[in-house]
C-alpha cells in the first residue's frame, strides 16, 4: 500500500483554550518504530482527559470544574494526569477505531488489513505492573486527532463487530475507565451501585457494565436525559442532584458509588453509603474539591479506591463484551475532524447523552 508522506491532523500547540487547536493539512504523517503498528483512522472520540489536558485543568494550582476554557494559573510542573509536564505540539484523542497499514520491526505483517480499537494506556513492555512506568495515548504521545497514528503493538486490540466505525471508537477510554472503577471496587450481584452523571460517556458505560456484573444500578440525570439513560438499563433513574437524596432513594440501600462528576454535590452521596460501603472516583467534573467530613468515613467503615492506571487485561475484556453484544455504544454525535473545536465545545456543553466522535 502507498502511504502519503503528509497527513491531515488537528495538533494542540499548548495549554489554553480551544483556539490552541490548529488544523494542519500537511503534518508529517507518522512512521511506526519498533514493535509499533500504523493505523488510520476511521473514528476517534472525545474525552474529558483532552480537553482537562489542553486546559491544563489537570494543575494543583487549578480548584474550579471542568470547564474546557483556559486557567490563568496553570503550574507548569503538574499539568498532566500523569504530574509530569506535557511536550506541546501534541495531536490528542485516545480513542481510535481504524485499520493497521503498516507495522513496524518485529511485528508479524499479518496484521496489515486488521480492524483494531486502541487501549489507551501505555505500559512499559519489561515493567507492565508498574504504574510509574506508564503514559496515555494523546498524552505522553500522539494521538488519533489525525489521519494516522501509531501506537505500541499490543495497544492496538483486534475487534470484529458489526457495529460502525463511530460507535466502536466511544468504547476505549469512557469503558475502560469505567470498567477499571468497578473492578476496584470489586463489584459483584451483590452490590447496588449509584452512578452519578449517568448521562455522561463513562457514566453511562458504568450503568452497563455494572449491570453486566448483575448488580443493581441507580443512576443520577438530569430529567431532560431520562429517557437516553433508561436505554442503558439502569434499575432506578433519579433526578442529577436530588435536594434530599436520602428520601429519594427510599428503601434503596447503597453500597457502592462509582464517581466522577465530585463537586459540591459529593458529601451527599457519602453520606449515604451504608457501612461498609465502597466509593470509587476516576474523574471531578464538576469540580475537584470537595466537603469531606471524616466521621462519615470512619465510623461507617468505607472504603475509597481512586482508579486511574488500569490493567491491560481490562481493554481485553471490553473487546470480548463487545463482540459478546453485552455492552452497546452510545453515540451522541460525530464531527468531522476540522470541526473538532466545535466538537468539544458540545463535549463540555454535557447537552448530550452519551459520546461524541471525530470522523477524519
Amino acid at each position: 500500500m502507498s502511504l502519503p508522506d503528509k497527513m491531515k491532523a488537528m495538533v494542540t500547540m499548548g495549554h489554553g483554550g480551544l483556539d490552541q487547536m490548529i488544523l494542519h493539512e500537511d503534518w508529517p504523517r507518522p512512521e511506526p518504530a519498533a514493535g509499533e503498528v500504523l493505523i488510520k483512522v476511521a473514528a476517534c472520540g472525545l474525552n474529558n482527559t483532552d480537553v482537562n489536558t489542553r486546559s491544563g485543568w489537570y494543575s494543583k494550582t487549578v480548584t474550579d470544574a471542568t470547564t474546557g476554557g483556559a486557567f490563568e494559573d496553570v503550574g507548569e510542573e503538574d499539568p498532566t494526569w500523569g504530574g509530569a509536564p506535557i511536550t506541546f505540539p501534541r495531536i490528542q484523542g485516545a480513542d481510535i477505531c481504524g485499520e493497521i497499514v503498516a507495522v513496524g520491526e518485529g511485528v508479524d505483517s499479518a496484521r496489515i488489513g486488521q480492524r483494531v480499537i486502541t487501549d489507551g494506556w501505555l505500559h512499559d513492555p519489561t515493567d507492565p505492573a508498574n504504574k510509574d512506568k506508564t503514559g496515555y495515548f494523546g498524552s505522553e504521545r500522539d494521538g488519533g486527532f489525525a489521519e494516522y497514528a501509531t501506537t505500541l503493538a499490543v495497544n492496538a486490540v483486534p475487534i470484529r463487530s458489526d457495529l460502525s466505525d463511530a460507535e466502536l471508537a466511544t468504547f476505549s477510554c469512557s469503558y475502560s475507565t469505567a470498567e477499571g472503577m468497578l473492578t476496584r471496587a470489586n463489584v459483584t450481584d451483590a452490590d447496588t451501585v449509584l452512578v452519578p452523571g449517568a448521562s455522561g460517556g463513562v457514566g453511562g458505560a458504568l450503568v452497563q457494565l455494572a449491570k453486566r456484573r448483575r448488580a443493581r444500578v441507580i443512576a443520577l440525570a438530569s430529567e431532560a436525559k431520562h429517557a437516553d439513560v433508561a436505554v442503558l438499563g439502569p434499575d432506578v433513574i433519579l433526578p442529577r442532584a436530588p435536594d434530599n437524596l436520602r428520601a429519594a432513594l427510599g428503601d434503596e440501600r447503597i453500597t457502592v458509588v462509582a464517581d466522577v462528576v465530585g463537586g459540591p454535590y459529593w458529601p451527599h452521596l457519602i453520606d449515604i453509603l451504608e457501612r461498609g460501603g465502597r466509593y470509587t472516583c476516576s474523574g471531578a467534573i464538576a469540580g475537584p474539591m470537595v466537603e469531606f467530613d471524616l466521621r462519615t468515613f470512619y465510623l461507617r467503615d468505607l472504603t475509597f479506591t481512586g482508579s486511574t492506571v488500569i490493567d491491560p487485561q481490562v481493554m481485553q475484556n471490553l473487546v470480548k463484551y463487545i463482540e459478546a453484544g453485552e455492552i452497546k455504544p452510545a453515540l451522541a454525535a460525530t464531527y468531522p475532524l476540522e470541526e473538532l473545536r466545535e466538537a468539544q465545545a458540545a463535549f463540555i456543553a454535557k447537552k448530550h447523552t452519551g459520546n461524541i466522535v471525530v470522523i477524519p
